[in-house]
């Protein structure tokens, strides 16, 4: 528990600054394109270590130390072929630790676009990952398949392409009409019906079509909220610490998801797991409709 804690606190060390790059780099009518590519790499990565992890199935130690070697490449890589500007000219402010930690609240009065924002991403990732998390158990116990293994990379693989169709076609399309809300909501809104489907016919082909119809609606939903997200920030100043913050949103979920839906199960079992995951997921959609922002 602490060594995966500590996993968990490293990655975002790394995925936290990698955020900024958009803003940072990116005109805000590429952003949609931008975020597209960026859904791919997030969910393209996490479902294909999905698929690979389950190929370790019965070797955790070797999976583990795959994963690791893999990551010290990859962000390696990153830094050689993607190079920061350089920041020796830039004026220089001087450091206050009191200030540095003022400027993680960011007043939801003042900044009513961003809080917003912020309350969407949070809310579907929760439901989202409150159910997805569990997968291999609802495989297992609700659904009554034997050998889950053997099925989880097909499943990685339907999702996949669920995501990379919505992520196309999602990105693009936002920045040719100049509008993100209505993606955001429409995506948060297909991922709460998708979990009718196992919910009302709990049945592996039903999780199938789960998968299927919940990967094109987090497909669209990473294609274009990294856009939107970059719309609504507080200050031009402070990209990096701000979309820290909005991280927060993405991270917070996967972390806490798996615990919340444990007491869910023990208290209702796994069919109250859909209900829920709709109902965050729909408040998620709804939660986008006050930014005035963005249109």
């Amino acid at each position: 528990m602490i060594a995966w804690s500590l996993v968990q606190i490293l990655f975002n060390f790394a995925q936290g600054p990698l955020t900024a790059i958009m803003p940072d780099r990116v005109p805000v009518r590429r952003r949609g394109t931008f975020a597209t590519l960026t859904g791919i790499g997030l969910m393209g990565g996490a479902l294909a270590g999905q698929i690979i992890g389950a190929l370790f199935f019965d070797s955790l130690t070797a999976g583990y130390l795959f994963f690791a070697v893999f990551v010290v490449i990859a962000i390696t890589l990153f830094i050689v072929f993607n190079p920061d500007r350089s920041s020796a000219d830039l004026p220089r402010e001087p450091f206050s630790f009191v200030d540095f930690l003022k400027t993680f609240w960011v007043n939801p009065i003042a900044y009513p676009n961003f809080f917003w924002a912020f309350t969407g991403r949070l809310l579907l990732y929760t439901g989202y990952f409150a159910v997805t998390g569990y997968q291999l158990f609802i495989l297992t116990d609700y659904l009554g398949v034997e050998s889950p293994a053997s099925v989880i990379p097909l499943l990685g693989l339907i999702s996949l392409a669920g995501i990379l169709v919505a992520t196309i076609i999602s990105g693009p399309l936002s920045d040719k009409l100049g509008r993100r809300k209505i993606f955001v909501f429409l995506s948060s809104a297909v991922v709460g019906l998708a979990m009718l489907v196992p919910w009302i016919a709990p049945t592996f082909e039903s999780w199938v079509i789960f998968v299927a119809i919940s990967g094109f609606g987090f497909g669209m939903f990473q294609a274009v909220d990294q856009a939107l997200m970059s719309m609504v920030l507080p200050s031009a100043k402070s990209f990096a610490k701000d979309l820290g913050v909005v991280n927060i949103a993405a991270t917070l979920p996967q972390t806490l998801a798996p615990g919340v839906a444990g007491i869910i199960v023990i208290a209702l079992g796994y069919a109250g797991l859909f209900p829920i995951g709709i109902a965050l997921s729909i408040l998620g959609a709804l939660a986008v409709w006050p930014i005035k922002a963005v249109r």
